[in-house]
């Protein structure tokens, strides 16, 4: 995969979606609606769900008799699940409005992180880089979702993201590997966009403010989760580094001295954790 910035390329101008606001301390869009079911439609899904059951418990049948693991049903469900998470699970639940970060700063000091902005769903187009969109082209985008926060003290700013991708398993096997083969996740030429906000504390965080990053390819679900820091006075960073280079003992730069490095990981470490949470929670809910 070619993977070379094109000449000339320029990043999306910061504020491309306009977000309503929340409360004066926060710009939050509302994340697409579940649409309203018909009649028809339920009953038509009914009939589908007993034949479906047939239909599962056939192929589960079959993958207990021939000891194929690739037809886990734990697995499946999960990526099923996963798949509609993006529409059907309230804001609050995805991007919590406060993270605690117990440990989580440099010294293994504790970190508290407030939401200050979340993006409309969108494409990935609108949001990614087009040179990280197109590393992550072979598992596609079914859509992208970003929300902004900052640190207790107000002077660091983060945004987190999560690339729903349409991807089965051995697609995201695929993807995480090329990733870290290729170490991918630390090339700056692929870092992820902030998520400014107006009238936030994240009103000046702009690309050429990003500080550090991290991304990650989940394999268990069919998810990217990324997240990009700055300093929230809108300072431009020569230099950004890596969350894992700025998080290393003895690091000296500016960015890891500041626990940029640190926002970003904890971060969206965090927000990984609430998604793992509640696929967890429905594909376990009692029928």
């Amino acid at each position: 995969m070619d993977l070379t910035p094109r000449p000339g390329a320029t990043p999306a101008p910061p504020g491309a979606y306009h977000a309503y606001a929340e409360t004066p301390a926060e710009t939050t869009t509302r994340l697409r609606p579940v649409p309203a079911g018909r009649p028809f439609r339920t009953a038509a899904a009914a009939v589908c769900a007993v034949l479906g059951l047939g239909l599962i418990g056939g192929a589960v049948t079959g993958s207990w008799l021939t000891g194929d693991s690739a037809a886990e049903p734990g697995q499946d469900s999960a990526y099923t699940v996963s798949r509609s998470v993006w529409h059907s699970v309230p804001v609050g639940t995805l991007f919590p409005r406060t993270l605690k970060g117990e440990g989580a700063g440099p010294g293994a000091t504790d970190r508290m992180w407030t939401r200050v902005a979340v993006a409309g769903d969108s494409d990935c187009a609108a949001g990614l880089d087009p040179l990280l969109l197109k590393a992550l082209r072979p598992v596609g985008c079914e859509r992208l979702l970003r929300a902004t926060y900052t640190d207790a003290t107000r002077s660091s700013v983060t945004t987190v993201g999560m690339v729903f991708t349409e991807a089965n398993a051995e697609g995201m096997d695929a993807l995480s590997g090329r990733f870290t083969a290729q170490k991918l996740a630390v090339r700056s030429d692929l870092m992820p966009r902030a998520y400014p906000a107006r009238d936030t504390v994240a009103a000046h965080f702009t690309d050429a403010t990003r500080a550090s990053w991290t991304v990650h390819v989940l394999t268990e679900v069919p998810v990217v989760v990324f997240a990009v820091s700055g300093f929230a006075d809108g300072r431009a960073v020569a230099e950004p580094q890596p969350a894992a280079e700025a998080m290393a003992a003895g690091a000296t730069t500016a960015v890891a001295q500041a626990g940029l490095g640190h926002e970003a990981k904890g971060v969206a470490d965090r927000v990984e954790r609430a998604l793992r949470r509640t696929v967890t929670d429905l594909t376990e809910k009692p029928e």
